[in-house]
Parts: structure tokens; sequence; C-alpha cells
């Protein structure tokens, strides 16, 4: 079934009486999100693969609005390994303490920014595993990386895009591991990069944790036509 019978088939007078497969579901959520969100930007502001490490690490438990209000002053005192690498920690953790978790992040950022320099030749490692070997650096991180600094396909999943996926029916994981693999099987790979994005951004437009409880918004509604009751997240 293509996206757009599959679309047409989430029609509110066609799914009164039933719900919609998952892959029903999983091709109106792509064909929705590509007509809301066509060519969705990146979030946390950056010049360059580095930069953009070091937001998405910050944007660790908190928003990337309040990273992008910290990074241009970071930025403003070292956005290279090497200039990094020679700050004290004390000054990255003072500039960077609104985001939180400053200490660890702080020691993250310097130590990855030497690793870097010894044995990246001062340049993001664009691989995986590499990525992951790095100081405050997880698969998520890591997956945003390698998606929006050098085009690989990769699905990033927070808890945010967990709590959608369970909501929207295209995965019954309980942990953001199995949603990344479920999601992976679902869409086609050259889908990955823009829909992780789009997700995102739907979610605090429309399908926030309390804006929405699975049942609100017009996506939740078209999936689950008869749902009546809250959809709590597995985690």
């Amino acid at each position: 079934m293509n996206s757009k019978s599959a679309a047409s088939a989430l029609q509110p007078e066609e799914v009164k009486a039933k719900s919609p497969t998952k892959l029903q579901r999983a091709a109106y959520v792509r064909e929705r999100l590509n007509e809301l969100y066509p060519e969705p930007p990146i979030p946390l502001h950056h010049k360059d693969a580095y930069t953009l490490l070091i937001a998405v690490l910050l944007s660790a438990q908190c928003t990337d609005e309040r990273v992008n209000q910290i990074t241009p002053a970071l930025f403003a005192v070292a956005d290279t390994p090497e200039e990094m690498a020679k700050v004290p920690v004390e000054k990255i953790k003072e500039i960077i303490r609104p985001c939180g978790l400053s200490p660890q992040k702080s020691k993250a950022i310097s130590e990855l920014s030497k690793i870097l320099l010894r044995e990246h030749g001062g340049q993001v490692p664009g691989d995986m595993a590499e990525l992951e070997k790095l100081p405050g650096v997880g698969h998520k991180t890591a997956s945003v990386v390698m998606s929006q600094a050098f085009g690989v396909p990769a699905f990033p999943v927070d808890t945010h895009i967990h709590r959608l996926a369970q909501r929207w029916g295209l995965t019954s994981g309980k942990n953001v591991a199995q949603t990344e693999k479920d999601l992976k099987r679902l869409f086609p790979e050259e889908s990955w990069n823009k829909l992780h994005l789009q997700i995102i951004y739907y979610g605090r437009e429309f399908c926030s944790a309390r804006g929405c409880d699975g049942t609100a918004c017009e996506i939740c509604r078209s999936c689950y036509p008869n749902r009546k009751r809250a959809k709590k997240t597995r985690k």
C-alpha cells in the first residue's frame, strides 16, 4: 500500500468503524509530517560538526532554546577543539551552568576536545562507534551528529520521540533503543533524518507531554479514532 492510499484510509469518515493498521499509521504520519514540515531546520545553532557535537551534548536534559542561548557565549571563547582544550573546565562550567549538569558536561567537553586533537587530528569522526567512545556522547548524541553533520541515515530517538511513537502505535518498545529499531523498520532509510526532525517539531507544537495525552492532537486522533482514554507511555 502506498502512502497516498494509506493516508486516505485515515480520513475521519472512513475510520470511525475501525482502527488503521500500523503500516497505514506509519504512512499517514510520514505524509502528514511532510505536509506540515516540508523542510525542517536543524534546531540547534552550529557552524560545523564540532559545534553541533557540543550543542547536542549540552541539550541533554535541557531545551534546544536554552542551548541556543548559551552556545554563543561558549563559542565566543572557543569554537574548535584546539581552542576548547585550552579553556579551564571551571570556565566552561560557569558558562554552561544554565544548561544543567554543568559539572559533567564541562568535563566531557574539555576531555572530548583533547581526544579529538590527540586521536582524530582535531576533527569530529564521521563514525558512529568512534563518536560513542567520546566522553558525554551516547548513542542518541552520536546519531544526531551522524545525521545532521554528515548526512548519514540515522534515527535519533529521545524520550519525546519515544512517547509520540507509542501514542501513534508505531512501537510497543519499553525503551528508546527498541523504539529506534521499530521506527527504522517502518520507515524507508532515506526518510529517517528528516522524519526525526519532523516528529520533534510536531511534538513541540501539537503533541507535547502535557498538551496531548494521546487523544487530543490531529495525528493521535487519526491514528486512533476510537481511543477514549489517555495513552500511558511505557518507559
